[in-house]
């Protein structure tokens, strides 16, 4: 809900008149407003305020003929926007921005309803066939991720204190310490094959969001995961639940490879996902220093079985052809100066799309669920595979019990921008009629409402350890990431036993509810030191 009513304010001052562009609306029922006969009249009237509005109209919502704060129940403005949505797309125009606010707040004798200004913009709603990338940041904790990436989609260098970073970190206590604790995500594209980026001013601001998924004919979006060894279940679940095309791993100067930076370079790795390395704060330690760190990211790649390839040395080109397959291309940057943001503009810009899962139907997994005031619950991730459209009737689940819960898409946003559809690869939110928010948890998935899917418990897989203090036998309970489940499992090795570097058959069960889960997806699993990859390699139905 939006805490500055100014906007709201001023378009109830400026109020309805012949030939402009606001319209007052106290609420719009389906029942009254879609009847035949009324639905033209009203579209009509919608066409005519975009069109008086110089292609952009402003409906407030929850207000009397004379501007009264009048307030209507979430569950009615829900409605309301639902018929408004419907009404806009007969008159070939579409919903851009909606803002809401409580009535009775206004302290004038309001109701407790809510009010709203729904901003409608000529033309169908945008869709995203838009080439789009999504890369996955990796890496140690202050080696600069948020940064380099709070740079790259703004053109800001940084003041040398990580003030760039301040775009991605969200929660108060992410700003305060300056370390990230969660996924968070930005977006930068490009209008043109060779121009210039197109960059956000400022990536808080949801509508500087939405303009770039409008204005680039090329989007790149980031998932900057969390380099604090606490949270590495949170990195992986960036880094195998997001369907990345790319990964990032950066490398500070003046730290060099750690621990934590080999951990994530595996983990990269064993999902199979072609990587790019960055060495970071290159401004930070003398020459010699970074040729030294340039070094050791060498000899790290190498010791993984990879084939670093400078890029400096070797071009762009050569990079964009290498990428994935063993090579892994190593270049230096500074967020301070800038220098190599050049070159990772260019490598966004060129690098290819991944190849989606040959799964032509819808499916996305769910990472977020939250509650929006006069919309409702919305589901975020990353469409898997297939296509949604705003007005599909999908299903939710596997719920506790293994059953899926019918479900409609009222609406989809991807980074603020609301779309009428999406496809493999976007990002987006997904508003839910039919379920609570209470209700969504990560790891469920969203699957067309004809489809048949079965909830699977059990499943056999092989497995690599790839470390273990002792060994893995029947009964070990490490925690399982596949897509964006993160649930307890139990392991029943063939042959009893896994040693460290093993490669093997396993059954595994989740341990408290069935997932949708199918043959060939991997997962990483890890408990406490011990880590390993897998594969699914067939399933049970829960049922």
């Amino acid at each position: 809900m939006s805490a500055d009513r100014s906007a709201l304010r001023r378009a109830i001052e400026r109020g309805e008149r012949d030939g402009g562009a606001i319209e007052f609306k106290e609420r719009l029922t389906r029942e009254v407003h879609l009847a035949e006969g009324r639905m033209e009249s009203l579209v009509a009237q919608l066409r005519h305020r975009v069109l008086s509005g110089d292609g952009e109209a402003t409906y407030v919502l929850g207000v009397t003929d004379d501007g009264g704060l009048a307030g209507i129940a979430p569950e009615t403005f829900s409605e309301t926007m639902d018929v408004l949505s419907l009404l806009a797309d007969e008159a070939d125009a579409h919903i851009a921005d909606v803002e809401t606010w409580s009535a009775g707040s206004a302290g004038n004798g309001g109701s407790e309803g809510l009010v709203g200004l729904a901003t409608l913009r000529d033309g169908g709603m945008f869709e995203t066939d838009d080439d789009h990338l999504v890369v996955g940041t990796a890496g140690h904790v202050d080696h600069g991720k948020s940064t380099l990436v709070g740079t790259l989609v703004t053109g800001r260098a940084d003041d040398g204190q990580g003030g760039t970073r301040g775009f991605l970190d969200v929660q108060p206590h992410e700003v305060e310490r300056g370390l990230s604790a969660d996924l968070s995500y930005a977006v930068y594209g490009f209008e043109e094959a060779g121009g210039e980026p197109v960059r956000m001013d400022n990536p808080h601001r949801k509508s500087d969001r939405a303009r770039i998924v409008e204005e680039a004919d090329r989007l790149v979006s980031f998932v900057d995961t969390v380099g604090h060894e606490p949270w590495l279940r949170t990195t992986i679940r960036g880094l195998v639940g997001q369907k990345l095309d790319y990964g990032l791993l950066v490398v500070a100067a003046d730290d060099g490879p750690t621990k934590t930076t080999r951990e994530h370079l595996g983990i990269l790795l064993a999902t199979e996902l072609p990587t790019i390395v960055a060495i970071t704060k290159a401004d930070a330690v003398s020459d010699d220093r970074v040729a030294e760190v340039e070094r050791e990211a060498e000899s790290m790649l190498r010791d993984a079985g990879q084939t670093p390839l400078l890029v400096d040395r070797h071009g762009i080109d050569a990079a964009v052809a290498e990428v994935g397959d063993g090579v892994v291309p190593l270049l230096r940057t500074s967020a301070v100066t800038k220098d190599g943001l050049g070159t990772l503009d260019r490598l966004f810009e060129t690098l290819p799309k991944r190849a989606t899962p040959e799964r032509a139907e819808f499916r996305m997994y769910v990472d977020r669920s939250y509650k929006v005031t006069g919309v409702g619950a919305v589901a975020s991730g990353t469409v898997n595979s297939g296509t949604v459209e705003a007005g599909d009737e999908l299903l939710l689940g596997p719920m506790a019990d293994g059953s899926f819960r019918e479900v409609e898409a009222r609406s989809i946003e991807m980074h603020y921008h609301r779309v009428d559809k999406a496809s493999a690869g976007r990002i987006v939110g997904i508003a839910l009629k039919g379920v609570d928010e209470a209700e969504i948890e990560r790891g469920m998935a969203l699957v067309p409402r004809e489809s048949d899917p079965d909830p699977v418990r059990e499943f056999e897989a092989e497995v690599m350890v790839l470390n273990h203090p002792t060994r893995i036998q029947e009964g070990y309970e490490p925690v399982v990431h596949v897509e964006t489940v993160s649930e307890a499992a139990v392991f029943a090795p063939e042959g009893g036993r896994l040693l460290p570097g093993d490669t093997g058959q396993t059954r595994v069960r989740f341990k408290f509810r069935p997932y949708l889960v199918e043959e060939g997806q991997r997962f990483v699993f890890r408990e406490g030191s011990s880590k390993g990859v897998g594969t699914i390699r067939g399933v049970d139905s829960a049922e």
